[in-house]
Formats: C-alpha cells, sequence, structure tokens
C-alpha cells in the first residue's frame, strides 16, 4: 500500500490533500482526500475513488457530485512510429477529449488535444535538446494564439521551467525538485504583464510518499 501527503500554500489560501492506493496484481485502487473532507468535521466533500490499470484506463469517481470520469488509453504504429492515445469523457459535464502524440523519437514529438463538439484544439511540437533542454510551442487554434515552453534539469532530477502564454500575456517561472527519501517540492511564481500592477502570484507545494 502506497500513501502520499500534499500541501498547496498560495497567496491567499493553503490546502492540503491526501491519497492511499492499494495495488492488486495489475490493477491499482485509489481513494483521495482533501482538507475539505475534514473541515468542520467528516464529511464526503473533496473525496474521489478510482480504479487505474496502468497504460490502459483510469475510471474516477467524484463522490460528492457522483461524478465518473473515464479515461483510455492505447498505442497503434504509424510509419513504425509510435501514436499513443487517450480518450477521456466526463458525464457529469459531458466532456469529451481526444489526446494524441506521435513519438517520432527521443528527441521530436508531435501531440494534440481536441474537446469534440468545440473548437478547443492545440497542437504542440516538442523537442528534447541532449536530454537536458526541452523546448515546447503551443498554438491553440480556439485563441489563434501562440504558447511557449522551455524547461531545463539541473542539479540532477531538479527541472526549472518557464512558460509564456501570448493570449493573457502571463509569464511564468517554476522549479520542481524531486528526492526519493523527501518526496518533491515545487515553487512557481506568475506575472499578468497585461496589468498594471504585475503583482506576482506565487505558490509552493509539497508532496510526500509513504510505502505502508
Amino acid at each position: 500500500m502506497r500513501a502520499s501527503l500534499k500541501g498547496k500554500y498560495d497567496n491567499d489560501k493553503s490546502t492540503g490533500a491526501a491519497t492511499v492506493a492499494f495495488i492488486t496484481g495489475d490493477v491499482k485502487l485509489r481513494a483521495s482526500v482533501t482538507d475539505a473532507t475534514v473541515v468542520n468535521g467528516p464529511s464526503l466533500n473533496g473525496l474521489s475513488l478510482a480504479v487505474e490499470k496502468p497504460g490502459f484506463f483510469i475510471v474516477d469517481y467524484n463522490v460528492p457530485r457522483k461524478d465518473f470520469r473515464f479515461q483510455f488509453m492505447n498505442a497503434v504504429k504509424v510509419v513504425d512510429k509510435p501514436l499513443n492515445l487517450t480518450y477521456i469523457h466526463s458525464r457529469g459535464d459531458n466532456r469529451t477529449i481526444l489526446d494524441g502524440t506521435l513519438v517520432i523519437d527521443s528527441e521530436n514529438k508531435i501531440s494534440a488535444n481536441y474537446m469534440i463538439g468545440t473548437e478547443n484544439c492545440k497542437l504542440k511540437y516538442t523537442y528534447v535538446h541532449r536530454g537536458l533542454t526541452t523546448f515546447e510551442p503551443c498554438y491553440d487554434l480556439a485563441k489563434n494564439s501562440w504558447d511557449f515552453a522551455v524547461s531545463r534539469k539541473v542539479y540532477g532530477d531538479d527541472v526549472f521551467k518557464a512558460t509564456y502564454q501570448t493570449s493573457s500575456k502571463n509569464l511564468g517561472l517554476e522549479w520542481l525538485t524531486n528526492s526519493k527519501l523527501n518526496g518533491s517540492f515545487k515553487f512557481s511564481a506568475s506575472v499578468n504583464l497585461a496589468e498594471e500592477s504585475r503583482m506576482p502570484k506565487l505558490s509552493a507545494e509539497s508532496t510526500w510518499n509513504f510505502e505502508m
């Protein structure tokens, strides 16, 4: 059995979450709660249950909303290149998303994300330079705009990432560090360059993993 605890602090609030997972054969059973489950007395708020077979499917059930979310994964070959496909359907808001990633080689891949019945479609190209630096330009067809992301591995498994959304003029910076002993820690800051105040939004998130 595995368990994880997550804490997050933003400029104006802090939140917490906990997850417990049981592995039976090749299927994982997972239960998650948030601070809303225990604040003001035990309740079903923030409680979700999931069944997962890694690489094949995930079924999530949001208990208070009585809402299912289905996710199915598959992989096929296109000109001897792997094409990873994901189908996601949320029953509550009746949304269906198709996601596909064509892996050209270890350094290059192309992906597309489309919400059925809408104009929401994004196309992204990913290039990994020498296994350290990743460039990800993304075109949003609905907004007719570009998003850009650059990340680089530093100090082993730590990752520094910068993002920029041209439609909202939002600039973001993120630092992610991973440790087998202490879990992971992420610090992020973002600022909207279109606002006069340009007050940065800060966020810190820690995750601890346990074997029980």
